[in-house]
């Protein structure tokens, strides 16, 4: 291993194991829910799509596909510096995502299994899915000589508790988003293969597939649930989780910057098409999208980005915490005031685009 990015006995839990990255808002999150709230939701407006979608989990189209082959085994040490560090932050961030993917769908095939037989083994089935696409991360991050101890981050994380819509509203925007970012990344390296530095990129066509099928999963059960889509509440929590989802993404992305720029992309002009098609794909189901082509809607997140570097220096200094905390304030305040005039833009009405959703 490069000897400059040796982790200190403080980064490990035990040698070769990551202790998981801090939660911060802009972290990976796990989740749970009201499980008896669930299983009283009446699917049968939509039990037909939903048991097509059953049939494509049970089909496995991927049960063959994370296998590693002969390109994996050589040394990475080339990958070094800042690069190294920024990948392996990518692996970890990933993994974690889809081990938390993971973790709420079992225990959602679990509770329901005897309650909503269709919807525990669509979530049972998705559970299979994500624990391969976290298994598949985890063994790349091997190959740095690190790997997150999986079993450990399932007791140490906090779990965010929200009510079911809400839990349908995030999940499906965040497979939907994950199906862009897999294939975006895999269509770009597939025109240009110069810039696969490491072979999990020739994965992602078919692994965002899962994802897809996850999110046409998501979208038929609230298609299921019109209370979830068509009323007032439902317009302003649709704004809310889709401006969450994009600006966690775009904060998070821009930060790593030079990750993007190794596999020869540009962070900005890749999350900008990555916003605008999943934007796209939300107004299928969403009865609102966000104007996402707007000039003012990038301008707002600008501010956050030289608003978190500020916010990193100050944290970085050997400032007093005390005082940190006072610089920081104005910064925390003038993020909070870009997003709020970001929720409050606007939306697009989709019924008056594409007809009324039913």
């Amino acid at each position: 291993m490069v000897e400059s990015l040796k982790k200190s006995g403080s980064d490990e839990l035990r040698p070769g194991v990551k202790i998981p990255a801090q939660e911060t808002l802009l972290t990976p999150r796990f989740y749970t829910t009201d499980f008896d709230e669930m299983a009283r939701m009446d699917i049968s407006c939509n039990e037909d799509e939903l048991r097509a979608i059953l049939e494509e989990f049970r089909t496995d189209y991927n049960r063959h596909h994370f296998v590693r082959d002969a390109e994996f085994e050589q040394s990475w040490d080339h990958i070094d510096g800042k690069t190294r560090k920024l990948f392996i932050e990518f692996l970890e961030r990933s993994c974690t995502a889809e081990f938390s993917g993971f973790l709420l769908y079992k225990e959602m095939g679990r509770r329901l299994k005897n309650k909503s037989p269709i919807l525990a083994e669509c979530f049972t089935l998705m559970s299979r899915d994500e624990a391969r696409h976290a298994g598949f991360l985890n063994k790349a991050m091997s190959d740095f000589n690190m790997s997150l101890d999986l079993g450990f981050l399932t007791k140490s994380r906090n779990y965010t508790f929200f009510k079911p819509k809400f839990i349908f509203y995030a999940t499906y925007l965040s497979e939907k988003i994950g199906y862009w970012r897999y294939i975006t990344i895999y269509r770009h390296l597939e025109k240009h293969p110069e810039d696969r530095i490491y072979p999990i990129f020739r994965w992602f066509e078919n692994w965002c597939q899962d994802e897809n099928r996850h999110g046409d999963f998501f979208d038929a059960v609230m298609r299921a649930q019109p209370q979830m889509l068509n009323d007032w509440k439902a317009r302003l929590w649709c704004r809310f989780f889709l401006l969450s989802v994009f600006a966690t993404m775009y904060l998070n992305d821009i930060q790593r910057h030079d990750f993007y720029a190794a596999i020869g992309l540009d962070a900005r002009d890749y999350d900008k098409y990555v916003i605008k098609k999943t934007n796209e794909t939300a107004g299928r189901v969403f009865p609102v999208i966000l104007n996402v082509e707007s000039p003012k809607f990038y301008d707002c997140l600008e501010v956050c980005v030289k608003n978190n570097e500020k916010l990193t220096t100050i944290t970085n200094s050997n400032t007093p915490k005390f005082l940190q905390t006072f610089k920081k304030l104005p910064l925390y305040t003038s993020n909070a005031w870009q997003l709020l005039k970001l929720y409050l833009m606007k939306p697009i009405n989709v019924s008056l685009v594409t007809g009324a959703i039913g």
